[in-house]
């Protein structure tokens, strides 16, 4: 794995395809736990945020310990509903930041491209966080660490995840048909 996927645990729908809409339709298909100590690169993040919205059936979100610069946009980029922390998780949001090296030219040529890429994450928080652009540009200008409460109020995550659910039903368990042996579905 790349160092910008290391820490990304992606589980895959039981049944081949499924992962990318096909299948069981409203069943959760994708969960994803961004957890890793520090975002990584910004287009491989991307990759996978693109990834997720393309993807028909729900996605759901975990975040296990921290989710960080580009763990904290995946964390936000799930499904509306399905977006989980556990209670003692930490989630952190920035601008991206980056170094350059090279001529002049190329040095303002990757300025320009990294400005290009903080407007863009700026718009991707604000879809799914529901926050003007404004309090997001505010928000990012300085690493920004919260709780999973704080998150859950500023729209990155929905629920904060103490006990399990106590009913069967909740848990969820079936098979994709008749034939199939049971495999337990994804539950948010």
């Amino acid at each position: 794995m790349t160092p910008a996927l290391k820490g990304f645990v992606y589980k895959p729908s039981p049944r081949p395809g499924a992962a990318l809409g096909e299948g069981w339709g409203k069943e959760p298909a994708l969960p994803l736990t961004p957890t890793p100590p520090a975002g990584g690169m910004v287009t491989s993040g991307l990759a996978i945020y693109d990834t997720m919205q393309y993807i028909l059936n729900p996605i759901c979100t975990w975040c296990v310990g921290q989710a960080a610069s580009m763990g904290s946009l995946l964390l936000a980029a799930g499904t509306p509903g399905m977006r989980h922390s556990l209670p003692n998780s930490r989630i952190m949001i920035h601008q991206p930041s980056g170094g350059a090296r090279g001529q002049a030219t190329d040095i303002a040529i990757q300025a320009e491209e990294i400005m290009k890429l903080k407007k863009q994450l700026y718009g991707i928080y604000a879809k799914h966080t529901k926050q003007s652009l404004q309090v997001i540009e505010s928000a990012m200008e300085r690493d920004r660490y919260m709780s999973p409460m704080e998150a859950q109020e500023f729209g990155i995550l929905d629920k904060v995840l103490v006990h399990p659910p106590q009913d069967e039903e909740s848990r969820g368990s079936q098979a994709p048909d008749a034939g199939a042996a049971a495999l337990p579905t994804p539950r948010c």
